[in-house]
C-alpha cells in the first residue's frame, strides 16, 4: 500500500529520519516519565501538570529539537547501521553534544539547572530507552526485509563467470536475485549453467519487457569485470524503467566506504528513477490523503453517474483493464463504463463521436468523471494522483517497438493526471506523433519531479478538466 520497498529501493535515508523523528519523541516522553516518577508513582503517571512545572520540561523539548537536527545535519550514511557501534556514535555522542550545547545556553542566560543524583540516573533512563528503542528498529528492519516488505528484486547481468563468482559471494538479506543475463550464454555449456546459477537464466535475445514484469524486477545489476565491456551488456536494457546499477568486480578495497555493495563491491548508478526516500514517502502519504478527501467530495456525482448507467444499460457499472505500473508491472484500472455493452475490441480508444458510448458517456467522459473510480487504484497503492498516464498493455508493447524510450515512463506509478494531461495532451492518442508528445511530457516530468510540480499539477488539473474537454 505504501510501496515501502520502492521507498527504501536505493538507500535507508527515509528510515534513518523516521528513526531520528521516533527518538526525538523517545526524549520528550522519557523526560516526562522520569519527571513524574523522581517524586511521585506510577499512579501520577497521566498528571501532566508534573512535568510542565519540573525543570526537564524546557530542558527536554530543547534537547529533542537539537538532537533532531543535530541527527539529520551529520547524517552521512544512507544505509541502515545495526551495530552498538552506531548506537554509541549516534544517541550516546548526540545526545553528550547536545547536552553540553543546552548548559552552555543555560550558563549564558543564567537559568538554573540543579545537576544531581536524580539527574544522573534520568540520563542512565534516557540512553536505556534509546537504545531499547535501536533494538526495536533493528527488529522492524529485520522483519521487513524477511517477510518481503522492502525486498529488492534485482536481475544480474554479465558473463557465465562473473555471475557464478559474484552469487557466491556473502549478499545482503535485503537483496534478492530473481533471474539474470549470461551475455555468453550461446558459448557456454548449458548444464553447466543450469548447474552453477541456481536462478532463472536468459540470453540477450529474450523478451526483457516480459521478464522485468513476470519477476517484479526493481533493480538490474551490470557486473563489471576486466573482461567484460558493459556498453554491450547495456544496449538490450537501457530502454527499460528500472534502477541499472554498475557494479566493478574488480575494486573491492576500502571497505568503510560508503559505496559498497553487499559490504564489498563498489558500485554506482547508470540510472536511478528520483522516486524513492523521502520525498517518495511524502508523495504516497499526499496520494492516500487527497484520493480520501476526493473520493468524498466526489462521491455524489459518483453515485449519480453510476445510476445514469444502470438506468441506461444495466450492470456492470465498472469497467476493469489491464494497464502497465511501475516497472511494467501489470494491474487493473478502475473506470466507470461509458460505452455500450458488446463484444467489440477494447483495445480501440474512444473517440469524440463514437457510436459505442453510451447517451451519458458523453457526459462522463467530457468530464473526466470516468476517471473517479481510479481513487481506488491511488488507495491500493497501483496508482498516483499525479504521474504518466497509464496505457493499454497492447499500446505500450506496440508504441515501445516505435519510440526507443518509450518504457521509461514506467519509472513511477502511473497517474490520474499528468504533465502532458496539463498541457494539452488529454484524451485518445490517435497516431505515433501525438503518442510521442505525450511521452516526452511523460518523461520530462520524471527527470524534474518534485512535490511541489505534483501540487502544481494537481491545481491545474481542476482548470484542464473543464477547458480541454475529454472524448
Amino acid at each position: 500500500m505504501f510501496k515501502l520497498e520502492k521507498v527504501l529501493q536505493n538507500d535507508d535515508s527515509a528510515y534513518i529520519y523516521f528513526t531520528f523523528i521516533f527518538k526525538s519523541i523517545i526524549i520528550i516522553l522519557s523526560y516526562y516519565i522520569f519527571s513524574i516518577l523522581e517524586e511521585d508513582t506510577i499512579y501520577d503517571i497521566i498528571n501532566v501538570e508534573i512535568y510542565l512545572k519540573s525543570q526537564y520540561f524546557y530542558f527536554s523539548i530543547i534537547l529533542s529539537i537539537f538532537y533532531c537536527l543535530l541527527s539529520l545535519f551529520l547524517k552521512k550514511r544512507k544505509s541502515y547501521k545495526f551495530n552498538f557501534i552506531s548506537y554509541l556514535r549516534q544517541d550516546v555522542g548526540g545526545i553528550i553534544i547536545c547536552k553540553i550545547f543546552i548548559f552552555f545556553l543555560y550558563f549564558v542566560k543564567k537559568q538554573n539547572f540543579d545537576v544531581n543524583l536524580n539527574y544522573i540516573y534520568s540520563i542512565i533512563f534516557l540512553l536505556f530507552n534509546l537504545f531499547l528503542t535501536k533494538q526495536l528498529f533493528n527488529y522492524l528492519y529485520k522483519y521487513m526485509v524477511n517477510n518481503d516488505v522492502i525486498q529488492k528484486n534485482i536481475m544480474l547481468v554479465g558473463s557465465f563467470n562473473d555471475i557464478k563468482n559474484f552469487m557466491k559471494q556473502k549478499r545482503d538479506p535485503i537483496n534478492i536475485y530473481k533471474c539474470c543475463i549470461v551475455s555468453d550464454y550461446e558459448k557456454t555449456n548449458l548444464k553447466l549453467l543450469k548447474n552453477e546459477i541456481r536462478i532463472p537464466i536468459f540470453k540477450n535475445s529474450e523478451d526483457i519487457r516480459s521478464i522485468l514484469e513476470y519477476h517484479e524486477l526493481g533493480q538490474i545489476w551490470i557486473l563489471k569485470s576486466k573482461t567484460q565491456k558493459i556498453n554491450k551488456l547495456l544496449e538490450n536494457i537501457i530502454k527499460f524503467s528500472v534502477d541499472i546499477l554498475i557494479v566493478n568486480l574488480d575494486v573491492t578495497s576500502n571497505l568503510d566506504s560508503q559505496e559498497l555493495l553487499n559490504s564489498k563491491f563498489e558500485y554506482k548508478y547508470y540510472e536511478m528513477s528520483r522516486f524513492h526516500g523521502m520525498n517518495l514517502f511524502l508523495k504516497i502519504l499526499l496520494d492516500k490523503i487527497l484520493s480520501i478527501v476526493f473520493l468524498l467530495i466526489a462521491s455524489p456525482i459518483l453515485i449519480f453517474s453510476a445510476l445514469l448507467i444502470f438506468l441506461e444499460d444495466g450492470f456492470p457499472i465498472l469497467f476493469t483493464q489491464n494497464r502497465t505500473g511501475w516497472d511494467g508491472r501489470r494491474f487493473k484500472i478502475f473506470k466507470l463504463r461509458s460505452l455500450k455493452k458488446g463484444s467489440f475490441d477494447k483495445t480501440v480508444q474512444v473517440t469524440s463521436d463514437d457510436k459505442r458510448k453510451l447517451k451519458c458517456g458523453t457526459f462522463i467522459r467530457q468530464f473526466s468523471i470516468d476517471e473517479v473510480p481510479q481513487l481506488f487504484n491511488v488507495l491500493k497503492g497501483e496508482m498516483s494522483i499525479v504521474g504518466p498516464r497509464p496505457h493499454m498493455v497492447e499500446h505500450d508493447i506496440k508504441y515501445s517497438s516505435i519510440f526507443k524510450n518509450f518504457l521509461k515512463r514506467h519509472k513511477c506509478n502511473p497517474g490520474l493526471t499528468g504533465w502532458a494531461q496539463v498541457n494539452g495532451l488529454r484524451g485518445a492518442t490517435p497516431n505515433p506523433e501525438t503518442m510521442k508528445k505525450r511521452m516526452e511530457h511523460d518523461l520530462w516530468y520524471l527527470n524534474n519531479w518534485t512535490i511541489f510540480l505534483d501540487l502544481y499539477i494537481i491545481l491545474k488539473t481542476f482548470y484542464i478538466v473543464f477547458k480541454y474537454k475529454g472524448d
